[in-house]
Formats: structure tokens, sequence, C-alpha cells
């Protein structure tokens, strides 16, 4: 009987045990520990932090899609045999932006980059990377001359510049909205034509240098900005010129109309700096050309420009906006063989269905006035755009 118990004992210790080992085995391992996403609220809706770090990154993009009906105004025009009378465009955009606080201000730096397939072909364009370290910025990003950029989306034409450019630039805040700004910036993205020395220019010898002086308040914006341009021909024998660009714009809010209306008001004036008043002159292969300067008589003779324009921005409601620009345009260059006006408008209606979905038209009218000694006959440009675009 004893050895009964013994048994009995001894085989209770060992399932106890071997239950125990059994038990032990089968508990969950402990997981390691998991570094979550947290939101960042510190630069607004979208931001959140790169785990392990203390810096916030915001993703976001677009894809468009866009049929055009080119110009289709006095011929000759877009509407022959061998010109593209309607075209399509299929673009995708991603933007990276990333920011940290730091003790020398904010630290930023910034992608923005689309990919494109129209009907001639595609294209990838790294359309700005640039990096800001408290005041200063570096890389591509928007001139700093740059104000009023439209509020037009088909830009066949423009009395204004919208340059993304490569710039080097100190800005100031002073308070209570008012800022400086000095920038030195790529001076090949705002050349135009040259006549004479050489018909071309030289190699990039300086930057532009662009000053801006800017105010931000509640009732909206406003702006004076000047530029410095290098003229300079490709012939050896030839002296160029500096040319120079002056402007102001206002943007103002007017509730009035619409929560979030706003009408705007822009002039620039340019000497031998012709890109500074707009970027969508008529680059016609024959005379008349839009110049920057024209060397004759041993000497450059810069071509003065300048242009005013004005738009309204209105918002019939949550879902549907709708603007309007008007604009006028001057070249007086050397003689009279390459002067011309030009003058037209912008109109677009845009349907916000949902949050971040649009889709509108928008119809561009220009028309070119030029010098009866360039022998050109006046013309009327007629353009219209179809577009479906989602942001995120």
């Amino acid at each position: 009987m004893r050895n009964i118990k013994t048994l009995i004992a001894s085989g209770v210790v060992a399932a106890s045990v071997g239950t125990t080992g059994a038990v032990a085995a089968d508990l969950p391992v402990a997981p390691e520990p998991v570094d979550y996403v947290r939101v960042c609220d510190a630069f607004g809706t979208g931001f959140f932090y790169i785990p392990g770090t203390e810096t916030c990154l915001r993703i976001s993009g677009r894809v468009r899609a866009e049929y055009r009906f080119n110009n289709y105004g006095d011929r000759p025009n877009n509407w022959n045999r061998t010109s593209d009378g309607t075209s399509t465009r299929a673009r995708g955009i991603l933007r990276l932006d990333a920011r940290t606080n730091s003790e020398y201000g904010l630290v930023r730096s910034y992608i923005d980059m689309y990919m494109q397939r129209d009907s001639g072909g595609s294209s990838y364009v790294l359309d700005q990377a640039f990096i800001q370290f408290g005041n200063f910025t570096f890389g591509r990003t928007q001139s700093m001359f740059d104000f009023w950029t439209g509020y037009s989306y088909g830009n066949f034409h423009t009395v204004y510049t919208d340059y993304k450019n490569w710039i080097a630039a100190y800005t100031a805040a002073f308070g209570n909205g008012m800022s400086a700004t000095l920038s030195v910036e790529d001076g090949t993205t705002r050349r135009w034509n040259l006549v004479g020395g050489g018909d071309a220019y030289a190699g990039h010898r300086y930057p532009d240098l662009i000053a801006h002086l800017r105010i931000e308040q509640g009732w909206g914006s406003a702006q004076i900005m000047g530029a410095l341009h290098d003229v300079r021909y490709a012939a050896a024998n030839t002296k160029g010129d500096v040319g120079f660009a002056i402007g102001a714009g206002v943007q103002l809010n007017v509730p009035v109309f619409g929560a979030t209306d706003n009408i705007a008001f822009q002039a620039v004036y340019a000497d031998g700096a012709s890109g500074y008043v707009q970027d969508t002159w008529d680059d016609l292969s024959a005379t008349p050309q839009i110049t920057d300067a024209i060397f004759a008589g041993g000497k450059s003779r810069t071509t003065k420009t300048w242009a005013i324009g004005a738009g309204f921005l209105h918002n019939f409601s949550d879902q549907l906006e709708g603007s309007i620009e008007a604009n006028y345009a001057n070249a007086d260059a050397f003689g009279s063989t390459n002067d011309f006006n030009m003058w037209g408008g912008n109109l677009n209606l845009v349907w916000k269905p949902v949050d971040g979905l649009s889709i509108g038209t928008e119809v561009a009218y220009r028309n070119f006035d030029f010098h009866r000694s360039s022998v050109q006959k006046d013309r009327n440009e007629v353009y219209t755009s179809l577009r479906i675009e989602r942001s995120f």
C-alpha cells in the first residue's frame, strides 16, 4: 500500500511539472515595442511625425485629366492639316513636405514633382525642390519676383509671371505681416529674344538680383518688387546691358461678394527684361517677336515692355466658383518692326461636387495689334479647355 501511494505521488508531481512546462511553452511571447505614427498638428492638417524623429511630414498630390481645343481664332490657327486642333493631357503630381522646428527656426525640405503625358509625348518634371533654414531659402521654387499668378488654370496667356526658378534668398520678417526678401536667381529662365549681336544670348554669367517688400493681413496682401537682369549677346565684339523690372500688385479679400472672394490688380514695367512682365509672350519665328534688346548702330538698345492686369475670383456656393481676368500688354523695341500691343482675358467656371474634386471649363481670348511696319496682320486667338482634377 505504501508503495502504491509513493507511485501515485510521484506521478502527480511529474504530471504537474509536465503541465507547468507545457503551459509555459504556450504563453505568447511579449511583443516588441511599436512606434505608432503620431499626428503632428504644429504645421496644419495632414502632417504626421516620421517614426523615431521629431520631423513632421505631409504627403499630398493631384491627378489631372485635361482636353484642349487649341487656337481656333483668326487664321493661321491650329485648325489645319499640320497642327493639332485638339490635344489631351494627363498629369500626376506628388508633393512631400518635411518640417522640423529647431533653435534656428524652421527647417523645411519640400519636393513637388509630376509626370505628364500629352498627345505629343511625355515629360517628367521636378517642379520644386528647396530647403528652408530659418530665414534662408535654397533650391528651386517660386520666383521671389512673382506675386499675383492669376486665377485661370489654362494659362494660355497671362500678364503676370509664374516661374519656378533656382533661388538663394533671405527673408526678413518685421512683424504685423510685413516682410522683405532679397533673392539671387537663375537668369536663364526669363530670357527672351535678342536681335543682332549674334541673335542670341551668351552663356550665363551673372544671376538675376530680385528684391520685394510684402505685407499680408486680414484684408489681403500687397507687394512691390524689382529685378536686375544681365543682357549679354553671343557675339564677342558686343557690349551688353543691364535690364531691370519693377512692379506692384495687390490682392483684396472681398467678403461682401462671397466669403472667400478675391480681387487682384497688378502692373509691371521692364526695360531689357521682358520675361518679368509676362511669361506667355508670343514667340513668333518671324517678325515681329518679343525681344529683350536689339544690337544696332554699335550699341545695345533695350526693349521697353509693360502690362497691367486684374482678376476677380467669385464663389457662387460651396460647390461652384468662377473667375474672370482682363489684361493689356505693350512691347516697344528699337525701331518699330517688333512693336505690338496685346490684350485679352480668361473666363472659367469650376464645379466642386466633393472635397478635393473639381470639374471645370475655361475660355481664353487674346488679340495682337502689330505695328504696320511689321507687315503682319493683326489677329485674334481663342482657346478652350476642359479639366477634371482630384487633389489629396
